[in-house]
């Protein structure tokens, strides 16, 4: 636990888990969590397991074996609303040979739809919120000991960002939340309404944080939040100081993070990164969602295309060597022709070698929900299907350059015949043979061949 913590901040998640422990509250049971969406929901279920460990729960690998199944679910878009009831359908046949089976739903989708999940489908037991997974072991408790429904997902406002980084096996990579939340309010992003308003990590904790997983055998770490580069702690210090520190005050190896925000990336953080190479990954993740101006200002980024474009040409000055790719939302409403033609433009100019792109859907609470001049669904994936083709014969071309080069590639892991997996400085995911001792190593692997998802090479002797 961080020794950092102050007796004010005794309602830290670790605290709560360990009071619990001697009234033994899994007694054994298996729980399986299912899990869907962002890297924060990754990390999320991470944290469910570690403390529902504690509490003396045992993590099954299938929802079979499990006497708790929990569903970690986004609400990014529309779609995984849906598949929550059709999974939570799936589990009927184990519910009804065993009733005391508990199904509880939490991520976004909980946050956002709190007791309608459960008049939908009243299989579910209880729901919890984002801002309510450190009191997970009490919720638990209290459905199996009372058989009632349960639902808690209110936000804590005004208590402070004071956690531990909880990961049962780091391994070789792993995460750690320094924000959570935002403040941006884009009119298309249900986040604010499910995650939050933003609050950041002591600085001094994300330290201890990085520090206590190196000793667990981590090299490397990927700074996690939903906005993570609008990052400012209590003494004041913004996401360039804290991520000059990781990489000058610890010995972590490789420093990653994600998602960052256009209007926060400043001239003060591509400097940190330019002078810290040696540590920090030159890849970048930094969503445009579109490439028109008049659009992006009915989403609310705080930027033009103009802006945009101006910035990725400063990081490239600072750093020469830059990896870049992007979020795309099409079909946001009012989008015409001429305006997609803008992101398809966007995306040829800046040459992103890697792109996550997806339909609007419209999402509660969201002004864009309540816009007129809605997309049709046809015209949305018809222009999705045409930005999809255009990058694939673009990054096809621009991964060629890797060919023949050799890249530093962290060894995460190796199978039973000898294929090694690692990454890149450039987050590209190399495959070549190679031997278990190898795993936490970084080895130079000739590229031989070149793919926009994975490359395959030789480890050079």
């Amino acid at each position: 636990m961080n020794e950092n913590l102050t007796p004010s901040e005794s309602n830290d998640a670790v605290t709560i888990a360990r009071n619990h422990l001697n009234q033994d509250i899994g007694l054994g049971r298996g729980v399986y969590v299912s899990t869907y969406g962002c890297q924060m929901n990754v990390n999320d279920t991470e944290r469910m397991y570690s403390l529902l460990e504690m509490a003396n729960f045992t993590i099954v690998p299938t929802p079979e074996e499990a006497s708790l199944i929990i569903i970690n679910a986004c609400s990014i878009r529309e779609k995984p609303v849906h598949k929550v009831y059709s999974e939570v359908g799936t589990y009927r046949k184990m519910k009804d040979k065993n009733p005391n089976l508990k199904i509880g739903v939490g991520g976004c989708v909980g946050q956002q739809e709190k007791e309608n999940l459960i008049k939908k489908q009243p299989m579910i037991d209880f729901v919890f919120g984002t801002d309510n997974i450190d009191a997970l072991p009490q919720i638990v408790a209290d459905v199996f000991d009372t058989n009632k429904k349960i639902v808690n997902a209110k936000f804590e406002h005004r208590a402070p960002y004071h956690i531990e980084t909880l990961v049962r096996n780091p391994g070789v990579s792993t995460f750690v939340n320094i924000t959570k939340g935002c403040d941006n309010f884009c009119t298309f992003c249900v986040v604010p309404y499910t995650r939050g308003r933003e609050k950041s990590r002591p600085i001094n904790h994300v330290l201890t944080d990085v520090r206590n997983l190196i000793l667990r055998g981590a090299k490397e770490v990927t700074l996690l939040g939903q906005n993570v580069n609008s990052y400012k702690s209590e003494d004041g210090s913004d996401f360039a100081d804290l991520l000059e520190k990781v990489a000058k005050e610890t010995d972590i190896q490789r420093i990653r993070y994600t998602t960052s925000h256009p209007k926060d990336f400043n001239e003060k953080l591509m400097h940190v990164m330019a002078d810290n190479q040696i540590k920090i990954c030159e890849y970048v993740h930094l969503p445009f969602q579109s490439g028109n101006s008049r659009i992006l200002n009915l989403m609310n980024r705080g930027y033009t295309r103009e802006e945009y474009i101006a910035k990725i040409n400063l990081m490239k000055k600072y750093i020469p060597n830059l990896v870049l790719s992007t979020d795309i939302i099409v079909g946001f409403p009012g989008e015409t022709e001429a305006e997609f033609q803008d992101t398809l433009s966007m995306v040829k100019e800046v040459e992103f070698e890697t792109i996550f792109a997806f339909m609007y859907s419209p999402r509660p609470f969201t002004k864009a929900a309540k816009m007129g001049d809605q997309v049709e669904e046809a015209v949305k994936n018809e222009r999705l299907n045409r930005l999809f083709d255009v990058h694939e014969e673009m990054a096809f071309k621009l991964v060629k350059k890797y060919e023949g080069q050799t890249l530093n590639v962290l060894v995460e892991n190796v199978n039973e015949n000898g294929k090694v997996f690692g990454r890149s400085t450039q987050n590209k995911s190399v495959h070549f043979l190679g031997s278990p001792s190898l795993v936490g190593q970084t080895v130079p692997v000739k590229i031989t061949q070149a793919f926009p998802n994975n490359m395959r090479g030789e480890l050079v002797q």
